[in-house]
This record gives structure tokens, sequence and C-alpha cells, in this order.
């Protein structure tokens, strides 16, 4: 087979076509049935978390114990390719894809909006006192820091060791050949790419409509434009396809090419509100924050909201904790598919506490900047979050000098952001409706691209936000199963792996799993 095969080579049929018919379907249904579909949406929020809240929380809060193990084992020293596999990237390259591709939109929508939602009305205790500024910050780091990148450690750790050690395909249902054997190949593995498709276009299509929002507002500053959802349609639909050209040519030119703008980008404006902002104040914050963060880690883990009364933790570590799993296929595919040679040791630590350590500092130079304005006499930060918390990044730099060109930077910030997302999440669901092939056919690659444009599309007509946050706490959860089931099979079949001497065997390891 070529290493660009054309479409009707490469997809996969059962999994292709039912993804593609059930998220048309959707966009049809949505578009012409638009009150309907934002209701049954409401419903389906209020059930899940209502009945299986706690097994979000419990879940998720399982795999980071699981990653923190995984670090410590006796398995870190596999590499992901065999013992001579080298690197295909180079650690700067490897780590702005896999930053770039994890987080993404949601930390520049959310950095100053979320420690100001906290600061005001946090889950317990009396807002806008100093006790609840650590605490904003404290929640903010939880749902941005150690559980979002244990997940993606989970799903990507599972398929980089299955596809690199012994040639499995790049797709979800690899997690089920411990467990299964050749039967993966058949019905049950078709059931997991399908789930996790659909799950990985509405994961991505959140983040871009949080984008376009954002954009949306940072072109208004310059210009008369709207703050309307047809508008942000158009951006949607204007910016997906210059995402469409990014993924037609591939991981090693545009893909890598945008990532590491968008991290050179970000690293100045982190640099810039350092400088230009309260700079001891976000020192002491940053420090008293990671403390409180890390010291009452186990307790907010496992911490069940009891009250009948208020939604804090279903609008926010819930959807959360869904929004994460439902990008966990594409970010786990992705960074599998660029971490070639790393070992495992490796990998848990540059994907779980080095990225966890970089948000912090962004969640703290951003929201440690708007919550010192707040605290002063030069106005009012909340009040802007709470008419519109796309606006409240335009508002803090305006604040700080030079803002006319930071507000620019800031607003082509979010659009290179936008633009990684959906190519890198078009690129894994090429390769997982392609059957797990690394280079997908590329008809397959523009469709996948525009199709998550269309669902982003859909998702702000019929209810904005709400919807956007629905669409992630549903999807997560069968992928919330798969993860767990990941996590038994990874550790399985690195036991059978790793022969009594302690050098690995990938036959056996095949064998040992075919014959289980």
């Amino acid at each position: 087979m070529s290493d660009r095969p054309n479409l009707m080579d490469s997809i996969q049929p059962t999994v292709f076509f039912t993804s593609a018919i059930t998220i048309l379907a959707f966009v049809l249904f949505g578009s012409f049935f638009d009150d309907m579909t934002a209701r049954i949406f409401d419903r389906i929020q209020t059930g899940i978390s209502h009945y299986l809240g706690w097994f979000y929380v419990l879940g998720v809060s399982l795999m980071v114990g699981f990653v923190v193990w995984l670090f410590f084992s006796p398995y870190g020293h596999i590499r992901f390719g065999g013992d001579e596999a080298k690197p295909e990237f180079s650690y700067f390259a490897w780590f702005t894809m896999l930053f770039s591709a994890g987080m993404g939109i949601g930390l520049v929508f959310w950095s100053i909006g979320e420690p100001m939602y906290h600061y005001l009305s946090p889950p317990a205790g009396t807002g806008q006192t100093p006790e609840a500024m650590l605490d904003a910050m404290r929640l903010t780091f939880f749902h941005w820091g150690f559980h979002p990148w244990a997940i993606y450690i989970v799903f990507g750790g599972a398929i980089a060791y299955f596809h690199f050690r012994y040639n499995l395909p790049l797709a979800p249902r690899t997690l089920l050949y411990p467990l299964i054997g050749e039967r993966f190949r058949g019905g049950y593995g078709h059931a997991v790419d399908i789930l996790c498709v659909v799950g990985t276009l509405f994961g991505v299509a959140t983040s871009l409509g949080l984008g376009a929002r954002q954009i949306n507002a940072g072109i208004g500053t310059y210009t008369d434009l709207p703050q309307t959802t047809p508008v942000q349609i158009l951006i949607i639909i204007s910016i997906t396809a210059v995402a469409t050209i990014s993924v037609v040519t591939g991981i090693k030119r545009g893909i890598r090419l945008l990532s590491q703008i968008n991290i050179l980008l970000a690293v100045f404006m982190v640099l810039f509100l350092f400088v230009a902002g309260p700079t001891l104040f976000q020192l002491k914050l940053f420090v008293n924050a990671l403390g409180t963060y890390l010291q009452k880690l186990v307790i907010t883990s496992f911490w069940m909201d009891m009250r009948t009364e208020g939604n804090w933790q279903t609008s926010w570590t819930i959807f959360y904790w869904g929004w994460w799993m439902s990008w966990a296929p594409f970010v786990g595919i992705f960074i599998a598919r660029i971490s070639k040679g790393r070992t495992v040791r490796e990998f848990v630590l540059n994907v779980f506490l080095v990225p966890s350590l970089v948000t912090f500092v962004w969640l703290t130079v951003f929201g440690g900047t708007a919550l010192h304005i707040e605290l002063g006499e030069t106005g009012s930060i909340s009040s802007v979050v709470k008419a519109d918390v796309s606006l409240a990044l335009y508002e803090v730099l305006g604040r700080l000098p030079l803002s006319s060109l930071t507000i620019a930077l800031g607003t082509l910030l979010v659009i290179v952001f936008f633009i990684t997302s959906s190519d890198s999440g078009s690129l894994v669901i090429d390769m997982i409706t392609a059957g797990g092939h690394p280079t997908p056919a590329t008809t397959q690659r523009v469709f996948w691209a525009l199709t998550e444009g269309a669902v982003a599309c859909v998702l702000l007509y019929i209810g904005g936000l709400k919807a956007l946050q629905t669409a992630s706490i549903t999807s997560g959860l069968p992928i919330a199963v798969l993860l767990l089931v990941g996590c038994y099979g990874l550790v399985k079949a690195m036991r059978v792996d790793v022969s009594s001497d302690g050098v690995p065997d990938t036959q056996a390891l095949v064998e040992g799993v075919a014959d289980d």
C-alpha cells in the first residue's frame, strides 16, 4: 500500500459510513429541528449529571492514580517501537504538537473567565474574599492540570504501545486487543471506533464553538462586527477552510509548523502579561495556588456535591471531565502517532507533568492579572465576564500597555489554536475511519475537516455554550468505559511483554494476548 492511498482503498467501510451517516443525520436534524434538539440535549445533560456524575469523578481520579503508578512501575523503560527506535520529532516539535492538541482554544477561552467565576461564586464559602481568590485558582488548576493529561496518557500510551511495538492499528479498537485478541477487528472494534469518531467530533466541535465566540469578540474590538451566532458560524466556516488546507499537508509540514507558531505566540503573550502585569502578585499567587492545589488534590478529586440545589459541579467538573474524555481518542491517537521512540516513563513525564506545569503558569499569569485588576481600583473584570466571557481576555489586555498590538496577537493566537485543534482532530478521525492507517486519503481528510466545522455550527445554532457543554458530557460517557478498559489492558500486555529477565519481547506479547 502506498503512503497516501486513495479514498476507497483506505477507508474502513463500516466505521466510515456509519460514523458519517450518524453525524450528518445530527447536522440535518439539528438544523431543521433546533428547538427539539436543544430540549433533548438539556434532558441528556440533566440525566447524566444526576445519575452518573459519580462515575465521571471516580473514573478520572482512578486514571490519575494509574498514571502515577505507571511512571514508577518496572515497565517505564519500555520504548515505543522497540529498543532501537529513535524519536521521529525533536523534543520541541513533539511538545508543541501535543500541547496544542491537548489544550487548544479552551485554555485561552477560560484562563480568565473561570478563575473569575469561581472567585465570584465558589462551590463553598463566601465569594469575593482572599480565600475565594485562592480557591478560584486551585479549582481552575484542578480542571486543567493532572486530570485531563492523565486521560490523554491512558488512551495515547496504550495506542502508542500497541501500534509501535507490534503494528496494531492507530485506532481506538486497539485497546480491546488485550481482552479479546483478534476479534477486535470485527464488530466490537467497529462499534468502539464509531463511538470514538462521534465523540471526537463533538469534543472538537465544542472547542471550535468556543474559539469562534472569542475570535468574534477579538475582531469586534477593532470593528463594528456584532457578537452574534450567524457571525460566529461564518468565522467557523472561514477558518475551517484554512484548517482543511493544513490537514491535507500532513503532520510534518502544516500541523507541525502551525503548532510551533502557536507555542511561540503563546510564550510571547505569557511573557508580556508577566512583565506588564502585576508580576509580584502573580509569583505569590502561583506558589500559593500550586501548594493549595497539591495539598487538596485527593480531597478535591473525590469530592461530590451532595446538595440538592445548585449545579456547580455539573457546570464545571462534570463538563470538563466529559470534555477531556471526548477529546481522549483525538488527543490520545494524535500524541501516540508522534511519540515513536519515546519510553513509557518519558512519555508519562512529558505528557503529565510538563504540560500541567506550563498550564499552571498560563492560568496564573492570565487569571492572576484579571484578579489583580478586580481587586484594584482600575475597574471591574467580573462584570465583563458575567456579560460575555469571550470578551474577558480582551478586557484584560485593554488595561495593559500596547493593548492594540496584544489584542491583535491574542486574536491571532485563538485563530491558530482553532486551526491546530481542527486539523489535528480531522487527521485522527481520518486515521480511525481508515482502519488505523497513519496517512489516510486526502479526500477523506477534507471530508472530516468540513464535517467538524458543520457540527460546530449546528451546536452553536441550537443552543450556544450550553449545547457545547452537553455534547461533551454526553460523548464522554462511553469513552470513559473504554479508558478504564485501556488501563487494564495496558498493564496486562506489559506484563506479558516483559520476560523474566526484563527484556521486552514483542512476539511473546502478541502470542500471550492472543492465547489469553
